[in-house]
């Protein structure tokens, strides 16, 4: 992507592979999504990014036949002795068929929506020049701020970030939706046409919409995306499938029933695999452009209906997480109709409410969501969460 300490990474990861007799193909800078498009031409791929973490962070996506690795192959991988390479790779600088691939996936509309403007703000990330390129071509007028690589006056993260620069631009030129990209793309957030962030949930469900526009009719969904998801799913008659919290896993599942489109509620994050197995930023913003706005107050309207809450709670590192997730769901089992143990345990309340506990993958803390009708889901979440503190007080 577009970090100041991108440049020195590339140049080393560069000789490396070349010194071990490996061919390279420099696509310079670019969004992972458009990486992961272009890597299925490749045996594998690398992808030198933070994505939305802080900037002065940096590391390395490794991707294998056009996807990421999944954990047992990352461990397979360091295992293995290296090869013995014999001679000097050669050094390649390429350009991404990303912009023309995606025409047929996402059909240019006959009608222009001569009055729908839209405006981004990139982050100074790797998305700038491609989606005011990737907007041209769908004939979308747009503005944009932040849209000089590395530059911004904004953090890495839109999820973490109140985006007041785009919110303003939104309102002020009367706008239809405004986009904020993380610094690699495959993030997306979304503000409506007052100046409004949209939540990841909702995100998702727009992208959905525009799925089951473009005849889409299976769904990949993580255990924590809102109900409105699968709802919105079922009454256009498709189907859903659950699969655990995370972009991989949301990407087996897919694989595994042989789905179309996924997402990851939490994130906001859309996957549509046969174009890019990863979450893609620039597609779903060009998907949920292609709405018409009936479409979209439809979607703003069934997620009004419910709030979701998550939170998170810090564990002392010598109580085994697996044990108290044993013992909350023995408490929390009376209050469910039903229970999911796929990753956690996933509480069904009834037809509008859950509660999904399950430990972090990247932390030792408990991750707490849950969904509700938006005047519950305030009281459902303190209930919930005093219930399992007074579990974990229990057994420090």
């Amino acid at each position: 992507d577009s970090r100041h300490s991108g440049k020195i990474i590339c140049d080393n990861v560069i000789g490396c592979l070349l010194e071990q007799g490996i061919n390279v193909y420099d696509l310079g800078i670019a969004p992972t999504p458009v990486l992961f498009r272009e890597s299925r031409k490749y045996s594998g791929s690398i992808m030198i990014t933070a994505s939305h973490n802080p900037m002065e962070w940096n590391g390395l996506k490794l991707l294998v036949n056009g996807r990421g690795l999944f954990e047992e192959e990352l461990d397979l991988m360091l295992k293995n002795t290296i090869r013995e390479y014999s001679g000097t790779g050669e050094y390649y600088k390429i350009h991404s068929t990303y912009l023309t691939d995606i025409t047929h996936y996402i059909p240019i509309p006959n009608d222009i929506k001569s009055d729908f403007r839209v405006g981004f703000d990139f982050g100074g990330g790797a998305a700038c020049n491609y989606v005011n390129r990737l907007f041209q071509i769908y004939k979308i007028k747009h503005l944009s701020i932040n849209d000089q690589f590395g530059f911004s006056s904004r953090g890495p993260d839109p999820t973490s970030d109140n985006l007041d620069d785009l919110r303003e631009l939104v309102k002020l030129n009367k706008l239809n939706l405004g986009f904020a990209f993380d610094m690699d793309g495959d993030r997306l957030v979304i503000v409506n046409n007052m100046g409004e962030r949209l939540s990841p949930d909702l995100t998702l469900l727009l992208c959905v919409s525009g799925a089951i526009y473009n005849k889409t009719k299976k769904f990949v969904i993580s255990l924590d995306s809102s109900i409105s998801i699968e709802k919105y799913i079922r009454e256009y008659g498709g189907e859903v499938y659950y699969s655990k919290v995370g972009e991989s896993n949301v990407i087996k599942k897919i694989s595994e029933v042989n789905g179309e489109t996924g997402g990851e509620g939490s994130s906001g994050g859309f996957i549509m695999p046969n174009f890019t197995s990863c979450r893609d930023g620039l597609l779903a913003s060009i998907i949920v452009s292609s709405l018409d706005q009936k479409v979209i107050d439809e979607c703003l309207a069934l997620a009004s209906n419910y709030t979701q809450v998550r939170t998170k709670l810090p564990i002392k590192p010598e109580i085994k997480l697996n044990d108290l997730l044993e013992k909350i769901s023995i408490v929390l089992k009376p209050y469910s109709s039903s229970i999911i143990d796929d990753d956690g345990y996933k509480f069904i309340l009834d037809d509008d409410s859950w509660v999904l506990v399950r430990a972090s993958n990247t932390e030792h803390v408990l991750r707490i969501s849950l969904e509700s009708g938006k005047n519950r889901s305030d009281s459902l979440h303190k209930l919930i969460y005093n219930k399992i503190y007074e579990i974990y007080e229990k057994i420090q």
